[in-house]
C-alpha cells in the first residue's frame, strides 16, 4: 500500500488497489498518477490490461468535487468496456460514495436517464452519450476531467466525429487524459486541438518471447475444423479465445464445437446486449465455459484476465487486429500461447501479418496426429440459421471448410521456421 501512497493517492484509495490485487503500481500507474494529480493533461501509450483504469480512476476519485452536474467523463469504444470500466471505478469508489453511471446502446435509455440525474462520473460509448445530449438528458458543460480510453480503437470504429462533438460540449479548461495502444496521426491532431500542453507518456509494451509464444500450423482446408477441436481438447489451458473474421463464422465454429462436446460460447455484434452480458458472465465463470469464439469487433475493449491461449481460426485481414488479438494473453507476467491455424486460403493474410510485424517470432510447428472428424458443415450452417444467428450465411473465404472455389490470387509463402 505504501508504494501507492508514494504516488500521491490517499491511503483509502491505495487500500482499494491492494484489494484488487495490485501489490505494486504498474508502469502506467507509476508514470501517470502523479501527473493526473498535478492536473496535467496526459497522452499515454498503453495497451489493455496495463492497469490504466485504476490510474485514471484513482486520480478522478481523489480530485472529484460534488456538483450539480457530472464531474468526470470516460469515453470507451464498446458497451462491454463501458460496463467493465464503470464497475471497476465503482469497486474502489465506495469510500467517497461516488455515483457512477454507465451509458451505452443496445438497452433502454430510461434507466440511464434516471441515473444521470444524480451522477458524478459517466462511463459512456460516444453514440449513446450523444443520444442523451440530443435528448437533453445530460449536461456536459461542467465536466472537469475527461478520459478517452482506448482512443485508437474508437478511431478504428469510426467514432472520431462523435468524439470531437462531445469534446466541444465540455469546458476548454477541463483536464483531458488520452490512453491509446497506438498513437495515430489523427489522435495527434485531436491532442493538439483539444488538449492543453499534454505530457506524453510511453510504456514499454514489448512482451518477452519467454512469456508469449506464437506458433502456426499449416493444414489442409478440410482439416481445419477437426484440428481446432483436437487442439482445444488437448491443450492444457485456462481461458481460451478463438478469433474468426465474421459473425457467421463465429456461430458456425461455436456450433461445431458444441456438437463435439467442447463447451464454447459465441460473441459477436449480432447478439442483443442482454445476451452479450450473459455470455461474458458465463465466460468469467470458467466452470461454465473456458472457450470464447468471437470477432475482433465484439472483443474490442473487453478486459479478460487469465486468457492463456489465443487461437486464430481465421487470420485477420488487417495486421493491426493481429496485434490486438495476441495482446489478450501473456498479461501480468503470465505466460501465453498464440496458435494460428492456416490453410492455403489464409496465406495472403498471414503473409501480410508477418511482413508488417517482423519483430514477431511465429514458429511453424509440425502437425501432430489427430482424428479427422466427420463434420457436416452444411448441416451445421442450417442449424445456425434455425437458431436465428443470421438470416443468411455467406461463405467465409478465410478458412471455409472444404471449399475449392475460392478465387485465384497471389499467396505469400509463410516463413518456415521449424523448431524441434
Amino acid at each position: 500500500m505504501e508504494s501507492f501512497t508514494k504516488l500521491g493517492i490517499t491511503s483509502e484509495i491505495a487500500k482499494s488497489a491492494q484489494n484488487k490485487g495490485f501489490t505494486n503500481p504498474t508502469k502506467i500507474q507509476e508514470k501517470t498518477i502523479p501527473l493526473i494529480l498535478e492536473g496535467k493533461d496526459v497522452l499515454a501509450g498503453s495497451k489493455t490490461g496495463s492497469g490504466k483504469t485504476f490510474a485514471f480512476g484513482a486520480g478522478m476519485l481523489q480530485k472529484i468535487e460534488k456538483q450539480n452536474y457530472p464531474f468526470g467523463l470516460v469515453l470507451v469504444p464498446t458497451r462491454e468496456l463501458a460496463e467493465q470500466v464503470g464497475k471497476e471505478i465503482k469497486s474502489f469508489s465506495n469510500i467517497k460514495k461516488v455515483n457512477v453511471t454507465m451509458v451505452y446502446g443496445g438497452v433502454s435509455m430510461n434507466p440511464q436517464v434516471e441515473s444521470l440525474k444524480n451522477t458524478d462520473i459517466i462511463v459512456a460509448t460516444p453514440g449513446r452519450l450523444l443520444d442523451h445530449h440530443r435528448s437533453k438528458t445530460v449536461n456536459l458543460s461542467q465536466v472537469q476531467m475527461l478520459v478517452l480510453d482506448e482512443a485508437d480503437r474508437m478511431l478504428d470504429m469510426g467514432f472520431i466525429a462523435d468524439i470531437e462533438q462531445i469534446l466541444r460540449q465540455t469546458p476548454k479548461t477541463r483536464q483531458t487524459l488520452l490512453y491509446t495502444a497506438t498513437l495515430r496521426p489523427e489522435l495527434l491532431r485531436i491532442s493538439a486541438k483539444y488538449m492543453n500542453n499534454p505530457v506524453e507518456v510511453q510504456v514499454e509494451q514489448h512482451v518477452s518471447k519467454e512469456k508469449l509464444k506464437q506458433v502456426y500450423y499449416d493444414v489442409r482446408n478440410h482439416q481445419k475444423m477437426s484440428f481446432l477441436v483436437h487442439l482445444l481438447k488437448n491443450e492444457d489451458s485456462e481461458l481460451s479465445m478463438v478469433f474468426c473474421n465474421t459473425r457467421h463464422q463465429v456461430d458456425l465454429v461455436a456450433n461445431v464445437l458444441k456438437g463435439q462436446g467442447v463447451k464454447a460460447l459465441a460473441l459477436h455484434g449480432g447478439l442483443t446486449q442482454n445476451k452479450r452480458n450473459q455470455v461474458m458472465k458465463m465466460f468469467d465463470d470458467a466452470s461454465k465455459s473456458k472457450i470464447l469464439v468471437c470477432t475482433d469487433v465484439s472483443a474490442r475493449g473487453i478486459h479478460i484476465d487469465n486468457v492463456s491461449h489465443v487461437y486464430n481460426f481465421d487470420i485477420p485481414r488487417d495486421p493491426k487486429e493481429y496485434t490486438h488479438r495476441i495482446g489478450r494473453t501473456a498479461r501480468a507476467e503470465k505466460e501465453g500461447l498464440v496458435i494460428n491455424i492456416i490453410t492455403q486460403n489464409d496465406h495472403q493474410n498471414f503473409g501480410r501479418v508477418e511482413q508488417e510485424n517482423r519483430n514477431y517470432d511465429i514458429i511453424k510447428k509440425p502437425i501432430p496426429e489427430f482424428k479427422q472428424l466427420d463434420i457436416d458443415i452444411r448441416a451445421n450452417i442450417k442449424n445456425v440459421r434455425k437458431k436465428g444467428f443470421g438470416k443468411k450465411f455467406s461463405k467465409n473465404k478465410q478458412g471455409s471448410q472444404g471449399s475449392s472455389s475460392s478465387p485465384k490470387r497471389k499467396f505469400f509463402k509463410p516463413r518456415n521456421k521449424m523448431k524441434k
